[in-house]
């Protein structure tokens, strides 16, 4: 066990090496290498597929089952208001300021912190793997995916995103559908055609007030958007097709696949899912990991937002210090004190249970 000064001294000047690389997603080359030689400078083995890298602890038995510690390095592109240097990592009034530094470069380096802490003890219950991931702020297939693989069997994970160290047990997925109409063309001052705007109006009309008949304890009920819409060539054609897309953010109260299967049988229109790979995730309040975290006295509620864990297909629990409403905002910071207690609090958690 290492001293957790020292090891908030180390995630702390590791997350103002990462801030000050870019590492937008599909360009972590630089992070990752970053990463791998923190690893290796103190002497842990690493293993690296495209820009994803993780580690095992000291005495890893595969006869224990596995912690899956999970959080990413690549980052959005930064926001147009910036009035900083997106890539100066610089400390005011207790904040650290960067791109990536609280979505997710404080999670990655408290659990980074927190694997070391547990890196070299003997008499772990479970394993741990690390998993500095990639592509993770675009839903990537050469991100966590690409690696599940190659990791191997994981009981269950912890998934590092600001949550203000608050426990999501909760998350719900994603569903982007594309949707099309079709009608007839004809001449607008004759009565000819078959209007396809007209049509997918009373789709739209149902996206919008349809309530599935189960709503998640956790995350309420299934919420839909129709975000874009498109018809028409000229003012006096009447127009045979109208597309249009509806956002789907689903739960755990039904599987992707149910959720499109009711859609497509409720519409007129032709529905195409362009994925139903980002599935909404849960944990049982009940889990150890959940109570361990309830009894530091840290709340649980359901995410609205989406990570890795749509992707993960173990149980997973999403927690991280930072706070969700910064990510992605301009002068992105996060408090210097939330990694300390992050990292602390990780440990503590994990006490409880390994």
């Amino acid at each position: 066990m290492k001293d957790k000064e020292i090891l908030f001294g180390d995630a702390l000047a590791l997350l103002k090496q990462l801030i000050g690389l870019s590492s937008l997603s599909k360009e972590e080359e630089l992070t990752a290498n970053l990463i791998d030689g923190f690893f290796r400078e103190r002497d842990i083995k690493t293993h690296r597929k495209g820009h994803n890298v993780w580690v095992y602890n000291a005495y890893y038995d595969t006869n224990k089952p596995t912690i899956l510690l999970n959080s990413h390095h690549d980052t959005v592109k930064p926001n147009t208001g910036y009035t900083r240097d997106p890539l100066a990592a610089t400390v005011e009034d207790g904040k650290l300021y960067g791109l990536g530094s609280n979505d997710a470069g404080g999670c990655l380096v408290s659990l980074i912190a927190t694997f070391l802490y547990f890196y070299e003890r003997k008499d772990l219950k479970y394993n741990f793997c690390l998993v500095a991931s990639a592509e993770e702020e675009i839903s990537g297939k050469n991100g966590i995916e690409y690696v599940l693989g190659d990791i191997g069997p994981m009981d269950f994970a912890i998934v590092g995103e600001p949550t203000l160290m608050n426990l999501a047990i909760a998350e719900k997925g994603l569903m982007v559908l594309d949707c099309n109409a079709t009608g007839k063309a004809g001449h607008a001052a004759r009565d000819e055609g078959d209007n396809a705007i007209y049509k997918a109006l009373k789709d739209v009309e149902w996206f919008k007030n349809y309530a599935f008949e189960k709503t998640s304890a956790t995350l309420g009920p299934i919420k839909m958007s129709v975000t874009v819409i498109q018809a028409g060539s000229q003012h006096n054609v009447v127009p045979a097709n109208c597309s249009f897309v509806v956002d789907v953010r689903t739960t755990d109260a039904y599987s992707n696949e149910e959720t499109l299967a009711i859609i497509k049988s409720h519409v007129a229109s032709e529905v195409t899912a362009r994925s139903t790979r980002l599935k909404s995730s849960s944990i049982p309040e009940s889990h150890p990991i959940v109570q361990a975290g309830i009894a530091l006295g840290r709340q649980v509620y359901g995410s609205p937002t989406m990570s890795d864990q749509a992707l993960i297909p173990v149980t997973s629990l999403k927690l991280g210090p930072g706070d969700s409403a910064r990510s992605h905002m301009a002068d992105e910071f996060i408090y210097i004190d939330e990694i300390r207690e992050g990292i602390n609090l990780y440990i503590e958690i994990l006490n409880k249970i390994v």
